[in-house]
């Protein structure tokens, strides 16, 4: 038998630590090669760390939510394989680069969130001849999509998110044996409650002016640790916010017109794609928008390509998919991309190219979306359009008092780099193609 020092992997794009997220194995486990052992986070990619062979684990280094050196030690694995003395008195350490032995080469550089397996190889004693052995690289999701189990692993893994395997561990519930009732079988929050009150739903009983006590401390970590970094690092910019009422009544009716007569064949449109034509059309006079600012560096970079990133609430957190040439696609183009990233980012099957390169965000909470919100700029981007609900409101229009369909438009600008007119000029050009909605098909 050999022992194997897993070391934590190098994600490449000069990442030098990475977040531990949640232990898969504890010391004692028995582990088949290409198991998981551990989830390690950097920036939006939550990362697998797959067992190089199959064996005992005997030590596992850090606790969920620490930050680990790339390079550093995460687990030691006693393998099963059969092996000369000298062979079992070694001590085989994999590389840190996407779980390679060491000498294999150069290692691949992590791109998307999800990643495609990288396999890699080198002569490795112990196994009758010199012959590669190849090793199961890493894999990554913007937030974990669950990977089968191994046939030879004791029984099959249940989907859960993190936090419900700690509320699990609180409860000293074994999730194997409760019956998720979430997407694709994924136990959540209230299927372990039910299972606590022996399968059934207990109700509250009210009791209006009763005094509550506890504390439930939530560590913030994982994705919403890197949400919150991003954030952070986004509130250094001097934002300043123009809000303006569109009346996109006609817009609607363009809208409904066009689902009645072309969504079996080419899909429904919602406002979203109307509002990324407006933009494609208004930047060219406002170049200074479709931009990112380097302010290390002091440079402004401004695109002909528009890159559209769309705020995305998932289960994991705030995502911003992107939209790559917006500029090429018309409404229906438009539309089918939104729904199909809005997807792959809600299934944690987003890549890292599709969740990153965005030139400019619009954020929308669609019905939920209030009167008035205050975007916070996706940095390094120097500009954001949000979208707030539709309301139906009496307007005065020629001298008669008439039912119209309103919508406010909240944008946040860097102001560092975007005076304040120009700000509200880009925004009075988007409300100059909603309002008068034929003006999109103008060239």
């Amino acid at each position: 038998m050999g022992i194997h020092v897993v070391k934590v992997p190098d994600i490449g794009e000069g990442i030098a630590e990475v977040e531990l997220v949640e232990w898969r194995v504890r010391p004692g486990d028995t582990v088949a090669e290409d198991q998981p052992l551990a989830d390690v986070m950097t920036d939006k990619a939550t990362v697998e760390v797959p067992s190089p062979v199959a064996g005992k684990v005997i030590a596992t280094h850090g606790n969920a939510g620490d930050t680990l050196a790339v390079g550093s030690e995460l687990a030691r694995l006693e393998a099963q394989t059969a092996g000369s003395a000298e062979d079992s008195e070694r001590v085989e350490h994999s590389d840190s680069a996407l779980g390679r032995p060491r000498g294999s080469g150069d290692p691949a550089t992590l791109g998307p969130t999800t990643l495609d397996s990288l396999p890699a190889s080198a002569g490795t004693k112990g196994r009758g001849n010199d012959e590669p052995r190849e090793v199961p690289s890493v894999r990554a999701s913007a937030a974990r999509a669950p990977s089968a189990p191994s046939p030879s692993a004791p029984k099959e893994k249940p989907l859960a998110s993190p936090s419900v395997r700690r509320h699990a561990r609180e409860l000293a519930v074994d999730l194997s044996e409760i019956g998720g009732t979430g997407p694709e079988g994924r136990v959540t929050h209230e299927d372990l409650v039910r299972h606590a009150a022996g399968g059934i739903a207990k109700p509250a009983i009210p009791r209006r002016y009763a005094e509550r006590e506890g504390e439930h401390p939530v560590p913030v970590m994982g994705m919403r640790r890197q949400i919150a970094l991003h954030m952070q690092a986004s509130l250094k910019i001097p934002h300043f916010t123009y809000v303006e009422e569109i009346d996109v009544t006609d817009l609607e009716d363009l809208r409904s017109r066009l689902n009645e007569r072309f969504a079996s064949a080419r899909g429904r449109l919602t406002v979203l794609p109307f509002l990324m034509r407006a933009i494609v059309l208004s930047v060219p006079a406002f170049p200074q928008i479709n931009a990112r600012f380097d302010d290390d560096n002091g440079i402004v970079t401004r695109f002909d390509a528009v890159h559209i990133g769309i705020a995305t609430q998932t289960d994991a957190g705030l995502m911003v998919p992107v939209v790559r040439h917006a500029e090429a696609r018309d409404l229906w183009a438009s539309a089918a991309e939104l729904a199909r990233l809005a997807q792959a980012a809600r299934a944690g099957k987003a890549t890292r190219d599709e969740l990153s390169g965005s030139t400019i965000t619009i954020t929308s909470l669609g019905a939920m979306g209030g009167i008035v919100t205050t975007p916070v700029i996706n940095a390094p981007e120097v500009a954001i359009v949000g979208v707030n609900r539709i309301v139906e409101r009496p307007v005065v229009l020629e001298r008669a008092v008439v039912p119209r369909r309103l919508m406010n438009l909240s944008s946040s600008f860097d102001h560092r780099v975007i005076d304040g007119a120009h700000g509200a000029e880009f925004v009075q050009a988007l409300k100059g193609y909603l309002e008068c909605p034929a003006l999109l098909f103008v060239e």
